[in-house]
């Protein structure tokens, strides 16, 4: 029942509730005599397995290949993850990191972060499973800084650069400061006010993101050439479409340039995620694009062509003979996501309780797995964890700070508070 319970919640993308419901539906349908979980059991199960998955002892080994980074949500807290993958269980070739090929190492929810801060947890997991062989981040500054630290006193551990993060940056290297790239999306802002409200709001373009928007810009781009291609098809007869739709032709010649380059980084992203990153990995993906893009057309794209192949060579020098390491850490990335969903609203509250379960999103769950951590974990040893390293949440002092003072609450109030104690 518990292994269902979770496999919703992790597997079948259900809420907490929503899982709850599920087992009811389940019950009934097959005429089973047997009790149904409460979502907020289901919430602590989740919270105990992934406290189990986190705090248990792991290999000891100088082959770990560990990846970083932060996530962030409302407020000041932050927390740093590092995720882990023996060098000798890596996918083979064709096949990307999944959640279930890690092993959550360490997390620790922090209210700020440099270099030092950073530093000192990858010294204490060292002396616990070994120096790593490698360590993969988005090189954030403080990442980076405290990476530096680490691999300066540990010359044998390589600093790897994701690859999503250095397209992402040549793209808004190449972007950023250009007035074009600048009105048009602009543009594309002005398009999606006028038309969302309308009879023409399927032709909407794709809402623009806040944060990491250079690596979510191929879906802007593709919309304004499928927009382009059905306001001048011949076909095409609605005025209304071709009149809204017109000022993209001013971009049709930038179009051309943006698209190749995303194209471009999309099937070098495409290929180093699955092949990862070896020795002749430059010459790998040299003869690749050859076969898959043959013809660059513009300038542009020929530049970030040469820079990615400099970039790939330069982080291959990390292998070793016959050694492979990713160069993608996306993968982390899609862990997050996944833990924000499970918080659903609550994301907008600060880091909560179900940070755990970060710790069950990268496991493989089997009935065997959930009985040893429900022994050895008790709810208590969880509550304890949330009281050390996370305080109150924003929920919680948003409560308190709109909380009328001691001496305006009615006496309906204060009986309320003390039943509730």
């Amino acid at each position: 029942m518990i292994h269902l319970f979770l496999e919703l919640v992790l597997s079948a993308a259900t809420t907490l509730r929503g899982a709850a419901r599920c087992q009811h539906v389940v019950n009934t349908f097959f005429d089973l005599k047997q009790d149904v979980p409460s979502w907020y059991s289901g919430r602590l199960w989740l919270m105990r397995v992934g406290y189990y998955q986190l705090m248990r002892a792991k290999a000891v080994a100088d082959d770990w290949i560990w990846i970083l980074d932060h996530t962030v949500q409302i407020g000041t807290e932050k927390a740093l993850l590092i995720l882990g993958i023996r060098a000798c269980h890596l996918p083979p070739k064709g096949q990307c990191l999944e959640h279930h090929h890690l092993e959550p190492i360490e997390l620790l929810p922090v209210t700020k972060s440099n270099g030092d801060i950073v530093y000192e947890p990858l010294e204490a997991v060292a002396k616990k499973i070994g120096v790593p062989r490698a360590i993969l981040s988005d090189h954030g500054s403080d990442l980076k800084n405290g990476i530096d630290q680490f691999c300066d006193n540990h010359p044998t551990t390589a600093r790897l650069y994701d690859m999503a993060h250095k397209v992402a940056n040549l793209l808004k290297a190449q972007w950023h400061k250009q007035s074009r790239w600048n009105d048009f999306t602009a543009l594309l802002a002005q398009l999606k006010n006028r038309l969302q409200q309308t009879h023409l709001a399927h032709l909407r373009p794709p809402k623009q993101r806040a944060k990491a928007r250079y690596m979510n810009v191929g879906p802007l781009v593709r919309w304004a050439e499928r927009a382009l291609f059905i306001s001048t098809h011949p076909c095409q007869k609605n005025e209304t479409i071709k009149t809204i739709l017109s000022p993209l032709l001013e971009y049709q010649a930038d179009l051309v340039s943006w698209g190749e380059m995303i194209e471009l980084t999309r099937v070098a992203l495409h290929f180093m995620r699955t092949q990862s990153l070896e020795t002749s990995s430059k010459q790998q993906l040299r003869e690749y694009l050859q076969r898959e893009l043959p013809t660059l057309a513009t300038s542009e794209a020929q530049a970030i062509q040469v820079t990615l192949l400099d970039y790939v060579g330069e982080q291959a020098q990390h292998c070793g003979e016959k050694e492979r390491l990713p160069i993608s850490s996306e993968v982390i990335e899609s862990v997050f996501g996944k833990q924000k969903r499970l918080e659903g609203d609550q994301a907008s509250s600060g880091l909560t309780g179900l940070l755990l379960a970060l710790g069950a999103i990268v496991s493989t769950l089997s009935a065997t797995v959930i009985k040893e951590a429900l022994t050895q974990v008790s709810t208590k040893m969880v509550w304890d964890w949330c009281h050390q390293h996370l305080g109150r949440s924003v929920q919680a002092k948003r409560q308190k700070a709109f909380d009328p003072p001691e001496e305006e609450k009615t006496e309906e109030q204060n009986q309320d508070q003390v039943l509730f104690a």
